[in-house]
């Protein structure tokens, strides 16, 4: 049955790529920037889905199993603060991109300050960086991958697959497939997350219950005490500066159809995370009723645990697809931009002629395939903590 439900998750996920592949693009902006035609509803959810990663499922989990209901305030908050960037920076942004045909977040640096060193340095800094994010996502993945097959897939083979199949539909459809993919994977993450509290609440006698029995043993899981002044408007202002550092978030801002669509995704992106937020750290905390005591990488894997724990192995395996669905959705982001920046900001200057458009999408096919087997090598020696 968990395999049944993986390789259905499998093919409904790649039947979205499948579509993409068939719009033909004769140019850089339909295959990296899909046209710039996104809309709202498509533009939002593969705005939450490239965000929202391992760090939503596991990491929140893990953070609300070691910090409690703190974490819960203090990611929620910021991260809805984040939608100020869309309105105050991506905006803008979209207007400067539509007038000069950006594509990368270099391309716009050089061409409104005409700095080539600084636009080169900004690129960099983002490609060098945004490394170790992408890797984050084969990590989460092989970690649910492992659990769910209770080790008959182990922790490589899982990273290494979920890799190979993430690189197939990145390549067959550019950012057409990816914001696509996108909307369905933001949406079976939500609604998975959902009916994970639902099915797991009872086991305790609902979410009351729940919370008061963890409060008896551990009440500074509930107190918001655990992070000073200074942390609190750090990570509030955090998300603020830190969302347009993401690349793969960055060139989101050129892809809304119209500069209403992109304001209404800010308005939706920082509503959401309120309501959806408080789930995995709900989870996270309840663990300390079944799993007491966990540390480090044991603590990040809180919620496959749990669920593999009080629920069918049907549902929970049901469950941890939208795990994958989180991790997915922000690594296919990841490799694209990484492989359109790369191929923009650095191969085609060098190169100058004879660099059509066939040519640089073929490129950034290649450099797609190369980032993930980078993100693959850093992944065999996981992090201590997601």
């Amino acid at each position: 049955m968990v395999y049944l439900i993986l390789i259905s998750y499998l093919v409904f996920t790649f039947w979205g790529s499948l579509i993409g592949s068939k719009i033909k693009h004769d140019n850089p902006e339909g295959f990296f920037l899909a046209n710039r035609g996104l809309t709202t509803t498509t533009l939002f959810f593969t705005i939450l889905a490239t965000n929202f990663s391992a760090f939503y499922f596991l990491g929140f989990a893990g953070e609300g199993y070691k910090i409690g209901y703190a974490y819960y305030v203090i990611m929620a908050f910021g991260t809805a603060f984040a939608g100020l960037s869309f309105l105050l920076i991506g905006t803008k942004v979209w207007v400067l991109g539509k007038q000069h045909s950006y594509i990368t977040p270099a391309e716009l640096v050089y061409g409104q300050s005409g700095n080539k060193v600084l636009a080169s340095l900004f690129s960099m800094v983002m490609i060098v960086f945004t490394l170790p994010y992408l890797s984050l996502q084969i990590v989460g993945g092989a970690y649910i991958l492992e659990n769910l097959t209770n080790g008959q897939l182990t922790y490589s083979l899982s990273a290494i697959l979920l890799t190979i199949f993430t690189i197939a539909y990145v390549i067959a459809g550019g950012m057409e497939s990816v914001a696509k993919t996108d909307m369905k994977q933001g949406v079976i993450m939500i609604v998975l997350m959902f009916l994970a509290v639902i099915v797991v609440a009872p086991t305790f006698g609902g979410i009351t219950k729940a919370n008061n029995l963890v409060a008896e043993k551990l009440p500074d899981l509930f107190s918001m005490n655990h992070y000073g002044p200074k942390t609190w408007f750090s990570f509030t202002i955090f998300w603020f500066f830190c969302i347009p550092m993401f690349p793969q978030l960055f060139m989101r801002f050129y892809i809304a159809k119209e500069k209403i669509h992109l304001k209404k995704s800010a308005l939706l992106y920082a509503a959401i995370p309120l309501f959806i937020s408080i789930l995995p750290v709900m989870i996270g905390v309840w663990g300390h009723l079944v799993f007491p005591e966990l540390v480090g990488k044991e603590a990040d894997q809180i919620l496959p645990k749990m669920l593999l724990e009080l629920t069918p192995q049907w549902f929970g395996a049901l469950i941890m697809t939208g795990a994958i669905a989180a991790f997915m959705s922000t690594l296919d982001s990841q490799l694209l931009v990484l492989s359109t920046m790369t191929t923009r900001d650095f191969i085609k200057p060098l190169i100058k002629k004879d660099f059509g458009f066939s040519k640089e999408v073929l490129i950034g096919k290649l450099l797609i395939a190369l980032f993930a087997l980078i993100g693959l090598l850093i992944a065999f020696k996981p992090f201590d903590t997601i």
